[in-house]
Formats: structure tokens, C-alpha cells, sequence
């Protein structure tokens, strides 16, 4: 049975690398390791402070879709 299990996994990746992928490896932060709730909520308190900011962005964009607007009529 275990040998099904291969050949369908080697079957599997060789249509993948076939397809023009390649496997990779990535490291991601451990979400069981304490502490990570925190910096979690950390981090999303500086970006949500820094969002708050920078209310200089919105009123550009919102001319920006509005000038486009006005060039499609």
C-alpha cells in the first residue's frame, strides 16, 4: 500500500514539473510558540495606527478614480 502511496505522489509531482512548476520549501512563523498572539496583535495595532494616519492617501485616490471617471464620458 505504501508504494501506492508513492507512485501516486510521483505520478502527481512529475504532471506538476511537467505543468513548468518546481516545489519549494518555505519557513513560516510557528503559530504554536508563545507569544505569537501578541506580536500579533502588535504588529496589527501599528498597522491599524499607521492606517489611521495617513488619512492624506484616501482623498488622492478618490480624485484619482474620479478623474478617470471623467475621462470615460
Amino acid at each position: 500500500m505504501q508504494s501506492d502511496v508513492k507512485a501516486r505522489v510521483k505520478k502527481r509531482r512529475d504532471s506538476l514539473r511537467a505543468s513548468g512548476l518546481r516545489p519549494v520549501q518555505i519557513w513560516v512563523p510557528d503559530t504554536r510558540r508563545p507569544g505569537f498572539l501578541e506580536e500579533c496583535r502588535r504588529q496589527s495595532a501599528v498597522v491599524a495606527k499607521a492606517d489611521a494616519a495617513d488619512v492624506g492617501l484616501h482623498p488622492f485616490m478618490d480624485a484619482a478614480i474620479a478623474d478617470m471617471d471623467d475621462a470615460d464620458e
